[in-house]
């Protein structure tokens, strides 16, 4: 039997890369199915693009700590791009970088929105006690039962709420019935602030996150810096998700995929659709991607 390059001794091997370098993906909506788990298929996946050469980041509008227990299953190292792109920080706990809302600026906001205070939430950079603040939760103890009860741990109450501005905040959230949250978008699009506004909306639950972030600050400034300090071109990233403040995400990245559950304003953009979160969108996308870029 002939050896290798013996047939072909003039052949040159080539091996051969995926066509993304880096991949980031959305957790609530995408990542997660509607049971708030990581399926198998979506686990395997992620798994052998990370086996692949493939950098994954994951980009959320979760606190990095809410975060962390489910990236966490993914079981490889990797970095959090967290709270809409106000931090990058790592499994391990290395900041790469801030984008903090300053205070002042944040007590401009409670001042503006005071009709909405009941739905109003702080969050800081910190652990414990006091990383999330609120002045009161009967207008959002329905909205987000589940998520209060999993940070109880870090709620902390302060009447008023400027009182805990010793510290610019990570950012401010409003919190409730998609109706009311777009009478709070309303008043958040008068002059007067420079910050960020975002958005997520649950319309199954009736329920809208609106973030307000400093300016700039967004999913897609935050994954730009970051495909900028690995040294990767757009055109080599991937991203996938499914909701309003994905947007800027998606439109930076040069392989942008939206989940089969995003809702129609998503799918006017044109870009690729994957399967739902429900029927492995995320493992879809990535396989699709990685066969094309094996061919």
């Amino acid at each position: 039997m002939a050896r290798p390059g013996e047939l072909f001794p003039n052949a040159r091997i080539f091996v051969v890369k995926p066509s993304i370098r880096l991949l980031a993906i959305d957790i609530d909506g995408t990542l997660l199915n509607p049971e708030f788990q990581i399926s198998p298929g979506d686990m395997a996946a992620l798994r052998h693009a990370h086996s692949e050469g493939v950098e994954v980041v994951v980009v959320t509008g979760r606190r990095h700590s809410f975060a962390l227990p489910i990236v966490q299953q993914l079981g490889f190292g990797l970095w959090v791009i967290s709270s809409n792109g106000a931090v990058t920080r790592s499994l391990g706990g290395e900041t790469f970088h801030r984008d903090l809302l300053p205070a002042e600026t944040c007590r401009k906001l409670c001042t503006k929105m005071r009709e909405f205070r009941g739905n109003m939430v702080l969050t800081f950079d910190t652990e414990g006690k006091g990383a999330i603040v609120l002045e009161r939760m009967d207008e959002l103890s329905v909205s987000i039962q589940r998520w209060l009860e999993k940070n109880l741990q870090y709620i902390d109450f302060v009447i008023p709420i400027e009182d805990s501005l010793t510290d610019d905040p990570v950012q401010a959230m409003f919190c409730g019935p998609i109706a009311r949250m777009h009478q709070a978008l309303a008043v958040l699009a008068e002059p007067g602030l420079d910050v960020t506004v975002s958005r997520t909306e649950y319309e199954a639950r009736d329920l809208s996150i609106v973030d307000v972030l400093n300016r700039g600050c967004s999913k897609g400034q935050a994954l730009e810096r970051w495909a900028n300090f690995r040294g990767i071109p757009r055109k080599q990233v991937m991203a996938i998700g499914d909701n309003y403040n994905d947007i800027e995400m998606l439109a930076f990245a040069g392989v942008p995929f939206i989940m089969g559950n995003a809702s129609e304003e998503l799918r006017r953009n044109g870009w690729a659709v994957t399967s739902s979160n429900d029927q492995n969108g995320v493992a879809a996308a990535i396989e699709q991607v990685l066969r094309l870029g094996s061919l």
